[in-house]
């Protein structure tokens, strides 16, 4: 008979977004820690990991979407009786809570959060906003514990929901991996990054009103017109073409190219002269961590929340306004004339390494390692 789990992940995924990512670097390290695992599986959803670690199970729930795998989840908590189960995002949440309660028994269920709720329900339909706003607030006081990526994020949500501030813990993504460097040293991609010529102004992220690369355009037209200079945004999204036709209107379009999604971004991000982050709301901010880790200076907007945590109120980075493209524009070029060293950039990045993520997840997560854990493994590219 298999061991009891310990440890049950319940999310359903676009299998590219940041939870993906999460998920790919966290899993691997925890069962690396010597925790058995089951990833429980929506079909047609991420997260994928390929391939599936050992100590890793993929545990199939038969559904498409979260609400009809119901059933099955209550049937395999019943079954397995992993000690904890984690679910990612409000939907996922509420069906992971109803879960736990009609199966009994003695799993913990943790909720995870990912970005500042005040500011992410604002921006949603009422109704979407109503419902969210309901069971966070009457939900997940059932919950064992509330996991989110930034301190910032943790004291809005206890601000939003009223939950307790020591029920809502802390932990740092998984972010750093250690083969983040060899997939970093790939040809970038696109070629200003190898050509030679002007530098290169990076930014990275859905083409989305929250990602608010129109700030980051307009300061770059302000910086285009004082020097030579070109910038990169990889992602996809709804605002492509209003962000060309802003360009246009800037007249930079020749010195804008938004090339879509790319899987491996870290030939790009060092390669690249500056990375920006100039969106109205993250809960930590993935890819600035990522920049950070690869020597390339970064600047971001004072969002609600992580960067001001990442960038220690500036020590690693500027920090900007929201919005404000001129203060952005002078910040790059500030950048551009003295780059930090890159060891200092390294320490800011120090903290997401996935082994210090996995061992906070662990204590979080009241999960106690087998004696003498071995290394945490890697997800392989």
């Amino acid at each position: 008979m298999r061991p009891r789990p310990d440890l049950a992940l319940f999310a359903a995924t676009s299998g590219h977004s940041g939870v993906d990512r999460i998920v790919a670097n966290l899993l691997p390290a925890l069962a690396g820690l010597g925790l058995r695992i089951d990833l429980l599986n929506i079909r047609g959803h991420g997260p994928r990991l390929d391939p599936v670690p050992e100590g890793v199970r993929v545990v199939d729930l038969g559904r498409a979407h979260v609400w009809p795998a119901l059933p099955a989840l209550v049937a395999y908590l019943k079954r397995e009786r992993p000690r904890v189960l984690l679910s990612d995002k409000d939907k996922v949440n509420r069906a992971a809570l109803a879960a736990r309660a009609l199966a009994g028994g003695d799993t913990r269920a943790f909720v995870r959060l990912g970005t500042t709720v005040s500011h992410n329900l604002a921006s949603r339909p009422w109704f979407d906003r109503a419902v969210q706003t309901l069971s966070m607030r009457s939900l997940y006081r059932f919950a064992a514990g509330v996991l989110v990526p930034s301190q910032g994020v943790a004291g809005d949500f206890a601000a939003f929901t009223g939950l307790p501030r020591a029920r809502i813990h802390v932990v740092p993504n998984p972010v750093v991996t250690p083969h983040m460097q060899a997939l970093a040293a790939g040809a970038p991609g696109h070629p200003w990054l190898t050509d030679g010529g002007a530098p290169v102004i990076l930014g990275v992220g859905e083409l989305s009103a929250r990602k608010d690369f129109a700030t980051l355009l307009r300061a770059f037209a302000r910086l285009r017109r004082q020097r030579p200079c070109r910038l990169l945004i990889l992602g996809e999204g709804r605002r492509r073409e209003r962000l060309l036709a802003l360009a246009a209107e800037l007249g930079v379009a020749d010195d804008l190219a938004l090339p879509g999604f790319v899987a491996n971004p870290y030939p790009a991000m060092r390669a690249a002269a500056a990375f920006a982050l100039t969106s109205q709301w993250e809960g930590l901010g993935i890819v600035l961590v990522e920049a950070l880790a690869l020597g390339t200076p970064v600047v971001a907007c004072d969002c609600p929340s992580g960067p001001r945590e990442v960038l220690a109120d500036g020590r690693y980075g500027p920090l900007v306004a929201v919005g404000d493209d001129a203060a952005l524009a002078a910040a790059l070029a500030g950048l551009l004339d003295v780059p930090p060293p890159p060891a200092l950039l390294a320490e800011a990045a120090a903290p997401y390494t996935v082994e210090a993520s996995a061992r906070a997840y662990a204590r979080a997560l009241g999960l106690e390692l087998p004696a003498c854990s071995p290394a945490p493994q890697e997800n392989p590219a």
